[in-house]
């Protein structure tokens, strides 16, 4: 089966035409673990599978490297819809995709014929409780505390369609994510545990932000994790709706324009290099 391996700043995909619709997740799920591990696979941070849709333009599927199925993912979704103009999969400037965590519009920025970035509506930031989920009795979640191994954390609380939970810190860049990463992702507070963000603010319009994926661990960049933190920020009085995410992988843009609701992320999506795998679904 053909493959192509792509990023999003450094958050890397194995991206594949979907095989028969009605497989079992678990199928996938295996798949996913085998080709995402490093040594004995292709590697990568996750599988994404991509298909037709009754409804949108295609269908994206995502299966973390753990094998668990995510809801959603804004550099994956960048990914898929630069490959699918460039594969001649859907010749539009316009996409409508489908995925568990609801359709989502891209628009593609072309330069001559080569798509240079892609403008993703990531629609409305969850931001009831329950829904998000986050086991806490108010809503919005907005500088709440949470406490792993006797230390305490203030965190606000976001779904993008996946959940999010937001922790400022003073030095993002020395915090130590792997540490504190996997203990906060499966706290009890998230149901379906989370991914969490550390972020340090830099002025109102710039922050920095790492992030420990739910089911993946530290990745160079999230894009629902940025679109999460622009708005946590955002309500707790610390930036502009407009502002510049820096990740490791490079930089994001979010756009939570007042009176709209809709958040919006721009930024690039790389090919690395096609190839072929032998795999039966």
């Amino acid at each position: 089966m053909e493959f192509v391996k792509m990023h999003g700043l450094g958050n890397d995909f194995i991206i594949a035409r979907e095989g028969q619709a009605d497989l079992p997740a678990e199928k996938y799920a295996e798949a996913a673990r085998r080709l995402c591990a490093p040594h004995w696979g292709i590697g990568a941070d996750g599988l994404v599978l991509i298909g037709p849709d009754p409804e949108y333009d295609l269908r994206m599927r995502i299966f973390n490297a753990d094998g668990s199925e995510a809801e959603m993912c804004g550099n994956a979704i960048r990914c898929v819809a630069k490959y699918a103009w460039e594969a001649g999969l859907c010749q539009k400037l316009h996409l409508r995709i489908g995925t568990l965590g609801g359709p989502r519009d891209t628009t593609l920025l072309i330069e001559g014929n080569q798509v240079t970035g892609v403008r993703v509506d990531m629609g409305r930031p969850v931001l009831a409780a329950e829904k998000i989920p986050v086991r806490w009795p108010e809503s919005p979640v907005v500088r709440g505390k949470l406490t792993v191994t006797g230390e305490e954390f203030t965190f606000t609380a976001v779904s993008m369609g996946n959940p999010h939970c937001v922790i400022l810190v003073e030095d993002a860049a020395a915090f130590p994510v792997k540490q504190w990463g996997p203990l906060i992702e499966a706290h009890p507070l998230f149901p379906a545990k989370t991914n969490v963000e550390f972020v340090t603010v830099v002025d109102p319009r710039r922050v920095i932000m790492r992030v420990w994926e739910r089911g993946v661990g530290e990745t160079l960049a999230c894009g629902t994790g940025a679109c999460a933190t622009a708005v946590a920020c955002v309500l707790e009085g610390l930036t502009e709706r407009r502002v510049t995410v820096q990740l490791a992988g490079g930089d994001l843009l979010i756009d939570w324009p007042a009176g709209d609701g809709q958040v919006y992320m721009t930024g690039r999506a790389t090919l690395v290099f096609t190839g072929r795998m032998a795999i039966n679904w």
